[in-house]
């Protein structure tokens, strides 16, 4: 592992008062992280989970059939949240829609009918037959950040999954008109949900400017870069690679924090999805967890 350089304390971007504050993602998301899924496993150690996560992904994608009449949030309950900086959407306030539950079962039913491999369709074929009440448990503990051992493991990517697509169909269907700043900035402004990685963008009116991307409804929110995203300090940030490895990702790190983010450039490669490119940087990860830094970005194909 190579530690690419420190950055003073001074060197932070000003944020540009006219870049757009949030980036919404498109319905097409899961069918463009098949491609890129698919894509990243040719010649890969982790090949055929990536290629396992490109079915997920494509099955999630026609799981968003199922949201025909979704409850949303009323427009004085919006206006409420921002203005007093509060996800409309939070995890841990929103009632969520049974639906969910049914993507769960369509997404598991797709795979089946795929080369899902044994481990796999024993999984599914368990989630299957698990009753309502259970799956809302495992859900809550899921989103809730709370990974102990009672947690079914091999359960996460499927319901992660199903949770993601009902998720991303709201922010989608409600636009991002709906959401404004959080107090905790760092927060998804959408759901609340802490960022799975950042993204330095390409975009013609937010070139070079990063953004925090959301781990369950794929929403992207600015931030300042060269700067700890979770304890705010421009102390001590550095940045980390893998000798001969890709340019396009690096972990972030705070020495304050002794934590670290992923952050993705799209100058260096245009095509990058940042769920798919996190989970196939898997190797930094390791090398990060070897040198005592702790990883902050939650990915629910990354356990």
């Amino acid at each position: 592992m190579t530690k690419v350089n420190v950055i003073q304390p001074g060197t932070i971007e000003a944020p540009p008062g006219d870049i757009p504050f949030l980036l919404l993602p498109e319905r097409n998301t899961f069918q463009a992280r098949a491609s890129r899924l698919r894509a990243l496993a040719e010649g890969h150690a982790l090949a055929d989970y990536l290629r396992f996560l490109a079915a997920l992904a494509r099955a999630q994608h026609e799981s968003l059939s199922l949201f025909r009449r979704v409850l949303l949030p009323e427009a004085q309950e919006l206006e409420r949240c921002r203005e007093h900086g509060m996800p409309p959407l939070g995890t841990r306030g929103w009632v969520r829609d049974p639906v969910w539950r049914e993507a769960l079962r369509g997404i598991l039913t797709e795979l089946e009918a795929g080369t899902l491999p044994e481990a796999g369709r024993a999984t599914a074929a368990r989630l299957k037959d698990t009753d309502d009440a259970s799956l809302e448990r495992v859900a809550e503990t899921l989103l809730a950040g709370d990974y102990d051992e009672t947690l079914d493991r091999a359960a996460i990517p499927f319901i992660g999954a199903a949770l993601q697509a009902y998720w991303l169909h709201l922010v989608t269907t409600l636009g991002a008109g709906a959401f404004g700043r959080l107090e905790t900035p760092h927060l998804c402004p959408a759901c609340g949900s802490a960022p799975m990685v950042s993204v330095v963008s390409v975009g013609a009116s937010d070139h070079g400017l990063r953004y925090l991307t959301c781990p369950l409804c794929s929403m992207q929110w600015h931030a300042v870069r060269i700067k700890c995203v979770f304890c705010d300090t421009t102390k001590g940030i550095a940045y980390y690679g893998i000798e001969g490895g890709s340019a396009a990702v690096k972990a972030e790190s705070c020495e304050a924090c002794q934590g670290y983010l992923k952050i993705l450039y799209m100058e260096n490669d245009p095509n990058m999805d940042a769920l798919a490119d996190d989970v196939a940087s898997i190797a930094l990860d390791v090398l990060m967890a070897d040198s005592g830094i702790t990883r902050r970005g939650t990915n629910f194909f990354l356990f």
